[in-house]
């Protein structure tokens, strides 16, 4: 029985969507009513805490408004983490439904490319990436999206394998059904689920691989407002202006708390 997203017996799921809907309104209208821009510099500002007037969050240590380049940080962050995540599902959902038919050509290459590119650890490899081909934010994208399709890849293949033993896709392709209209119309659907949960953990994982390459200094072009880079400039000031650090520290957690919500109230009604 279909169960809609939106049932009050899963406030868990109503949660993460809300959180979910308000981070994509604030990507998107936030930093038109912001108020100052994230870039500019205010040294007489410097360090103001939180609720001080003016800055609902307080200033950093060149005196830029807090609240404004949190907004800045979390549309980079939501873009390049979508972005990258649908490149990831592309290709791994390509590439293992090849896996899975076993009949294309080139389907136990695909397999072996699969398992190959498994071994390597993802954020060394994209950290690597990065640092030779230079900053930029196609290149954070490009690069996490092609480090990280194994997973679909892995999870299309296994789903997909047990689907086309299923009695009703066999009869399906006894009745001379096309290969393209054989997934389109009886494979595809039954992989939506687990794609479905697998999207919203890969999207979590994503965001933290960007703050984590922005705080390394690499991918963000230098200056950017992004919350790694947030993070990584406050270090120094832990002690003496704390809230620096915190703020984008609890985006960071809120984002992924909630998309791994919605992650999980879909694999309890799915898996």
């Amino acid at each position: 029985m279909a169960v809609s997203v939106s049932d009050p017996a899963d406030p868990w799921m109503r949660l993460g969507l809300g959180l979910i809907g308000l981070l994509a309104l604030l990507a998107l209208f936030g930093p038109l009513v912001g108020g100052y821009d994230p870039d500019f510099i205010r040294l007489q500002h410097r360090l103001l805490p939180p609720f001080s007037p003016g800055y609902p969050l307080g200033t950093d240590h060149l005196g830029r408004d807090i609240a404004a380049r949190l907004l800045a940080g979390l549309r980079w962050s939501m873009a390049t983490a979508g972005l990258a995540t649908l490149i990831a599902f592309v290709i791994g959902t390509g590439f293992g439904l090849i896996a899975a038919s076993g009949r294309w050509p080139f389907a136990g290459l695909v397999r072996q490319i699969t398992a190959l590119a498994q071994a390597f650890p993802v954020f060394v490899l994209a950290a690597a990436i990065i640092a030779i081909v230079g900053n930029g934010y196609w290149a954070v994208v490009t690069t996490l999206g092609l480090v990280t399709w194994p997973v679909f890849a892995r999870v299309v293949a296994a789903e997909a394998g047990s689907l086309f033993a299923r009695e009703y896709v066999l009869a399906a392709g006894m009745m001379q059904m096309s290969r393209v209209r054989l997934l389109a119309w009886h494979v595809m659907p039954g992989l939506v689920p687990s794609l479905a949960v697998l999207g919203a953990f890969h999207f979590a994982d994503m965001l933290i691989a960007e703050s984590a390459l922005s705080f390394l200094g690499i991918g963000a072009p230098l200056g950017a407002s992004t919350w790694g880079a947030m993070l990584s400039e406050s270090r120094a000031y832990l002690l003496t202006a704390p809230w620096t650090l915190l703020v984008p520290a609890c985006a960071v957690v809120l984002v992924v708390i909630a998309f791994n919500l919605v992650g999980d109230a879909l694999r309890r009604r799915f898996v």
